[in-house]
């Protein structure tokens, strides 16, 4: 079987090594592409940082900092302070010791010429995720954002979420370098050749949001004979951890698991929403004023993934939808 996942940090890790999880419970041979967000990658102290790349890599790979979800298990920060003692900033963005080794073999290679397709494989061969990982594209794209403050200004994502921690309105969010991007080698291939397309709970705005908009990617999922199954990352009208609330009041987009998946309802076949959320979800995506509206199929379950074995649940549960439509089986 082969499956397709879009993802960004966090949320997608944990909910990615649950579906590896479920697939080996299941004694399923199946080959995981996941297509990683590269809209927050940032070039600190000359260094280029791909976080959800790395969280993805690390989580997979067995050496993820399972307290804060992100960077390196048993990580200091020497090099930070230092850094900190020269005065040379940013000091609001924090590289761990062991991770910084990271991304100086990242930066040396995409200085050689090498792309971040080839970069990335190559690190995976340390990590061994036992996914195919894939920058969404190998040009450098950026996601800024435009604050609502007297100068109007744009900063990029990172500095909105890391050093004000998204406490200042935001307006919009400019994707910088899109105009020049394209899907990275395999990414297309991969959506419209899976058995299964997943979209695990990531913020749908700054994670999803960035490789949707890249050519080609839409059309694939809407064209794809796969199932597409998306995981709302909202429970009760909050999100279950990072900064979508603030990213959807920017765009006037509720804070509900109808509001995420209104978003993304052309390329979804099957929204999956905490069972609070259920009735609303489904009267939402499935409105008889709007006949012309293709329906989402919604169902609900637990969507805490409190525990590695809380992760393995929910994936199982999405990939049972995922196979439960369109007469999908394991074998297809």
């Amino acid at each position: 079987m082969r499956v397709a996942a879009l993802s960004g940090g966090v949320g997608g890790a944990r909910f990615l090594r649950g579906l590896l999880g479920a697939l080996r419970a299941r004694d399923v041979a199946a080959e995981v592409t996941v297509v990683a967000n590269t809209g927050d990658d940032i070039t600190l102290h000359g260094l280029r940082v791909c976080p959800d790349l790395d969280t993805l890599m690390y989580t997979l790979g067995g050496g993820v900092d399972e307290a804060q979800g992100w960077g390196r298990d048993g990580d200091t920060g020497h090099v930070a302070a230092e850094l900190a003692a020269y005065g040379a900033g940013p000091d609001w963005f924090t590289l761990g010791d062991r991770d910084v080794a990271t991304h100086l073999v990242r930066t040396r290679m995409l200085g050689a010429g090498y792309t971040l397709s080839e970069v990335t494989r190559a690190l995976c061969e340390r990590w061994r995720p036992g996914v195919r990982l894939l920058p969404m594209s190998d040009q450098p794209v950026e996601t800024h954002v435009v604050v609502r403050d007297p100068e109007r200004r744009a900063v990029h994502l990172q500095e909105w979420w890391v050093r004000g921690h998204a406490e200042t309105p935001a307006e919009g969010f400019p994707l910088l370098g899109l105009d020049r991007a394209v899907p990275a080698p395999g990414v297309l291939d991969a959506l419209r050749g899976a058995d299964v397309v997943l979209l695990p709970p990531s913020n749908p705005v700054v994670s999803l949001g960035p490789v949707l908009a890249l050519p080609g990617v839409r059309d694939a999922l809407r064209g794809t004979a796969a199932p597409v199954v998306g995981v709302a990352p909202v429970v009760g009208g909050r999100t279950v951890r990072g900064m979508a609330a603030a990213c959807l009041a920017a765009l006037d987009v509720p804070c509900t698991a109808a509001g995420v998946g209104g978003l993304l309802r052309d390329v979804l076949d099957a929204w999956l929403v905490d069972d609070a959320d259920l009735g609303a979800t489904r009267a939402a995506l499935t409105p008889a004023d709007h006949p012309d509206r293709a329906d989402v199929a919604v169902h609900g379950t637990d969507l805490l993934m409190r525990d590695r074995e809380g992760a393995v649940r929910l994936a199982g549960t999405a990939l049972d939808v995922a196979l439960g439509l369109h007469g999908a089986t394991a074998g297809a």
